[in-house]
């Protein structure tokens, strides 16, 4: 099995840049360990040979005649199937799509395009980017490739096998509670999580719109940072997006902690916390305050409403959001409908699996008249008491740094008949999401079982650059991305 020509994004992007890289040969060794591999993970589900290898010809033209081929020249991207990219199935990891493919590409894709990178494949994911294991796709489970009988995390968990299982060095996912966060922890992995705004979400299909946030999966700290300044900023498309410039973050890598204020939360030592987690959280505290960061414990308040807030917004306005998916103007039609309000209710049935009909349940019932102000209003106020608790925090601390999950992966179909276990995996990173404010998990090098740990830290709205400092100075501290154990490599590809 042959390994990809550079180990991460930003040494693959030199590597072209140089000559010492054909940005064909490259594609064409990412399609190839792709196919190999992908039969035992199930992280694709679709994949683009013709157009990888006709944008890696058109580059090389440009580079035969003496052009800026951009940061990201030649690198191999994975999309998550959430993200639209022009005559790609767009499936969202359901039946209710049927065969549509999009007529248009997402902002992010096309800007990281300009930058120079080559989507090559479409990732799998929990459906419609509700869950936490991939194990909620119409098209079957993805699977962790440091053990195959574990999750990868989700809803993004084939985007992060792709990266760990070496199809491309960097890939595109997308975070309504921690679904690219978690994910690189549990396959060990860099993932950043940007602020609400900075990223386009013109071409990610709405999950929960006032939550939800492209994010990025990479091999090093200058991999996120070279795709968030590619793709980050002002996009008319999407009139969410944050009208004041963007910090570019690659200039930044290399200034350190220096004097940084970081609050360590007490939280990530809390029962329910795993051992090793915690020694890993404790072991990065210590590598950043030899760096020269000034540590401090803090506790992050409302732990206990964190969860239950997050669970009524999303459902809420996934309940809203899903409405437009009816069997009528594409995808899955129920053919054995003799009325409309038949049509639409068989059509839905179909096409949705368990885990979509809970949450429109849920999100339905919030929003029902005689619940409305119990429920949904109450989780808006404690949604803004979130904001209100990282404003304190940033008033005193520049980073806070903490645990991403509180347990390395777990086993396919352990949590699957047990909601609220599932849901509490976001319990940690969810709540960044309700203050929009940015997180990167770090990995933290493997445990005794074989398995990668992650640590997050969390910035300041806007505070991108801070936050990919600090994940630098962590990358050369705690040994960056873990390799895959031979074995389970051998295993991948007999």
């Amino acid at each position: 099995m042959s390994a990809l020509p550079a180990p991460n994004a930003a040494a693959w992007a030199e590597a072209v840049r140089r000559g010492d890289l054909d940005p064909l040969d490259g594609v064409r060794a990412a399609l190839a360990r792709a196919r190999q591999l992908d039969p035992g993970l199930n992280a694709l589900l679709h994949l683009d040979a013709e157009g990888a290898e006709d944008a890696a010809r058109a580059l090389r033209e440009r580079l035969r005649r003496g052009e800026d081929p951009g940061p990201l020249a030649g690198v191999p991207l994975v999309v998550k199937n959430n993200i639209a990219v022009a005559g790609w199935k767009l499936t969202c990891g359901s039946r209710i799509l049927g065969d549509f493919a999009s007529t248009f590409t997402a902002t992010v894709v096309e800007r990281l395009r300009a930058a120079g990178a080559i989507p090559i494949a479409a990732s799998n994911l929990d459906e419609f980017a509700m869950g936490a294991s991939t194990e909620n796709s119409a098209f079957g489970p993805a699977r962790n490739p440091f053990r195959t009988d574990l999750v990868p995390g989700g809803s993004s968990g084939g985007s992060a096998v792709s990266v760990a299982a070496g199809y491309a060095p960097f890939a595109l996912g997308s975070e309504t509670g921690g679904s690219v966060r978690q994910p690189a922890s549990f396959c060990g992995l860099f993932g950043l999580k940007p602020t609400y705004g900075c990223l386009s979400r013109y071409g990610l299909v709405a999950f929960a719109s006032s939550l939800d946030q492209i994010g990025v999966f990479g091999r090093g700290a200058r991999d996120l940072a070279l795709a968030f300044d590619a793709a980050a900023g002002r996009d008319r498309a999407d009139s969410t997006t944050l009208a004041e410039p963007v910090e570019p973050c690659v200039p930044q890598l290399g200034r350190g902690v220096d004097g940084m204020r970081v609050g360590l939360l007490a939280n990530s030592f809390a029962a329910g916390v795993e051992d090793t987690t915690q020694q890993r959280v404790r072991a990065a505290a210590e590598a950043l305050r030899a760096a020269g960061a000034r540590l401090a414990e803090t506790q992050f308040p409302y732990e206990e409403a964190v969860v239950p807030t997050y669970y009524l917004l999303n459902t809420a306005e996934a309940s809203s959001n899903l409405a437009r998916f009816d069997g009528i103007r594409y995808g899955l039609r129920a053919e054995d409908a003799r009325q409309l309000r038949d049509l639409y209710l068989r059509s839905r049935d179909a096409g949705f699996g368990p885990e979509v009909k809970r949450r429109i349940l849920l999100g339905t019932f919030s929003l029902s008249a005689g619940y409305y102000d119990q429920y949904f209003t109450a989780a808006l106020k404690a949604r803004t008491l979130v904001v209100r608790a990282y404003l304190d925090l940033f008033r005193k601390f520049d980073l806070l740094l903490g645990a991403t999950t509180p347990t390395p992966a777990f086993r396919l179909g352990e949590k699957s008949d047990d909601p609220v276990a599932m849901y509490l995996c976001d319990i940690f990173t969810c709540s960044a999401n309700l203050g929009g404010v940015p997180a990167v998990n770090v990995p933290a090098g493997l445990g005794a079982d074989g398995l990668p740990r992650g640590v997050q830290l969390t910035g300041r709205h806007r505070g991108e650059a801070a936050l990919l400092r600090a994940a630098a100075v962590l990358e050369q501290a705690l040994g960056g991305c873990p390799p895959l154990p031979q074995a389970a490599a051998r295993a991948l590809a007999a």
